[in-house]
């Protein structure tokens, strides 16, 4: 494949891609849980129940997000059906669109259909991308709408008539508002930190004073229906969102995932392979040129900015900083077309080598930890040997495109998007089954759906678990047992008293419950497994790895 080739073909090339690495492989897996479980139960309840206006989870109050994204999955679980496809294909649906804002954004700023594509092309192949773009989770949609916000700013930006203008100030706004729907306030401070160096350096504050009335009004309008809805039916909903969801979570001492200043410097770093040797580059072109090239300067300020507020949160993940590889996507694609233009091939020459000694180490990684050649714990026992070698292809896989895309000298240097093709593809087949029994409790639930799938009662102490058994069972009335876990909120509410199971009540509990059915209990067991000694004799067990079945016949 030459890089230069006509504009209609890389434009099918890449629509092609883009089904090779996130359409084919999204049924190839089984869910993950705590996420992906939890996402696709949420949505499944809201079809179930006709509610989308109130997300709940295990048919309990579930006000750690808006609604918006569960909008995605229901529209897709109703598409699709209940299906490992319609879970995420959500997700995959919003990196495509926002790869389509990469080009159209391209297109804006440059005139270039193959710089353009190439951008699109870039964006899409980024692990960090494509690994959370074909994985259950919000982000990538709040980085839809952040793209889009982003997007409707620089069409203001450049726009000369007042009308067009105005247009592109409320589309800006209904953007930000679906971010906020989406994943909270963030959808409005992220693009607000973004714009403020670009407004400083061009002047722009009475323009912002002009028109951003309009697009306030806009994100206004089309959140204050649902905003009022909820707070009808849940009064209590926007002081736990706005105080445990945002200030907690980012700003207190106590705030989930904490990590150091530094955290998002090597995800950044390996978020960008396979082109981690155009990263500073760009960043340095985006400097550099800032005055000669104010679109660059926007992409920069669109990078920079963002990375810098999630860098000073206390709470970091890194899904967070999704929405700064779009810009760094754009950054990448002027930095490799100026360089291919004036023949600085060296940099393409790098970005192949970076990647064969990844892919290099990566097969070294999967052989020497998969048959335990430095450790008497392998990742795989003895009959997954066929896994190792599955894995080893993928990564073979890796190091060819690698070596692909340096030839001529790095003139085929668009090859570099291929080198996770395989790995994307092959992927589902190559986990080991410790990971499978501990993240992906849809294989033990299927094995024994003999004892799970009856009228009874249902328990787990693990929130993750009980989200997987709700979904393949298609139930919500899951009970939680001994730990309450993300569902303590919900839980406290005098109408879900009767959701929950303590570990000093569970004998009396189980002697009535067996009354009337039978009994149940999924535990996800932990390094302190001496309450097990305390549960009452089971007419079965079964245990596999880190996942134990007790199960309690019905004695009226």
């Amino acid at each position: 494949m030459k890089p230069w080739n006509s504009s209609r073909a890389l434009g099918f090339g890449v629509a092609l891609y883009f089904v090779l690495l996130y359409l084919l492989p999204l049924n190839g897996r089984l869910l993950w849980q705590p996420d992906e479980t939890r996402y696709a139960e949420i949505s499944r309840e809201m079809l179930q129940r006709g509610d989308w206006v109130v997300p709940h989870l295990l048919g309990l109050r579930y006000f750690e997000k808006p609604v918006a994204g569960y909008w995605f999955n229901n529209i897709s679980q109703w598409l699709f059906g209940d299906t490992n496809f319609a879970v995420r294909f959500g997700a995959a649906f919003s990196s495509g669109i926002t790869a389509l804002l990469v080009f159209a954004l391209a297109m804006m700023m440059w005139r270039q259909r193959r710089t353009a594509w190439l951008a699109a092309l870039i964006f899409l192949s980024m692990t960090l991308v494509f690994g959370i773009g074909t994985y259950n989770v919000l982000d990538p949609m709040i980085a839809l709408w952040l793209t889009a916000a982003m997007a409707s700013f620089y069409l203001a930006w450049r726009s000369e008539r007042p009308g067009k203008k105005l247009a592109a100030y409320v589309l800006l706004g209904l953007a930000c508002a679906m971010g906020v729907m989406t994943k909270g306030f963030l959808a409005l401070a992220v693009p607000v930190i973004a714009v403020l160096p670009i407004a400083i350096r061009q002047r722009r504050f009475r323009e912002l004073l002009i028109y951003g009335p309009a697009a306030v009004i806009a994100a206004v309008l089309l959140c204050l229906p649902w905003a009022l809805v909820i707070a009808r039916r849940e009064p209590d909903f926007w002081h736990y969102f706005f105080w445990v969801e945002h200030i907690k979570r980012f700003a207190e001492a106590n705030a989930q995932h904490r990590a150091p200043f530094w955290y998002y410097l090597p995800v950044i770093m390996a978020g960008s392979l396979p082109w981690l040797a155009l990263l500073p580059g760009s960043l340095r072109k985006g400097w550099i040129e800032r005055r000669a090239r104010p679109e660059l300067f926007f992409l920069l300020s669109w990078v920079v900015m963002p990375l810098l507020f999630f860098s000073i949160a206390k709470g970091k993940l890194p899904t967070y900083i999704l929405s700064c590889m779009a810009p760094l996507a754009l950054l990448m694609a002027a930095y490799a077309v100026d360089c291919a233009a004036a023949f600085r091939h060296g940099v393409f020459r790098l970005n192949a080598a970076i990647n064969i000694v990844f892919g290099a180490l990566c097969i070294a990684v999967v052989v020497v930890m998969g048959f335990g050649l430095l450790s008497p714990h392998s990742l795989y026992n003895r009959q997954e040997w066929p896994k190792i070698i599955i894995g080893v292809i993928a990564f073979a896989g890796w190091v060819l495109f690698a070596a692909l895309s340096g030839r001529r000298g790095g003139q085929r240097f668009a090859w570099a998007a291929a080198c996770p093709l395989l790995l994307a593809l092959l992927v589902g087949y190559v986990i080991p089954q410790n990971t499978v029994n501990n993240k992906q409790p849809q294989h033990f639930i299927r094995a024994n759906a003999d004892l799970l799938n009856h009228d009874g009662y249902l328990l787990s102490n693990n929130v993750g678990v009980a989200t997987t058994l709700a979904w393949e069972l298609k139930r919500s009335d899951i009970e939680i047992y001994r730990d309450k876990g993300e569902l303590s909120y919900g839980l406290a509410y005098p109408d879900a008293q009767g959701h929950f199971v303590s570990e000093a009540d569970f004998p009396d509990w189980l002697s009535q419950a067996r009354r009337h059915g039978n009994v149940a209990l999924l535990l996800r067991l932990d390094d302190d497994q001496s309450y097990i000694r305390n549960l009452p004799d089971a007419d079965a067990v079964r245990r596999q790895n880190w996942l134990a079945l007790y199960f309690y016949r019905q004695r009226p």
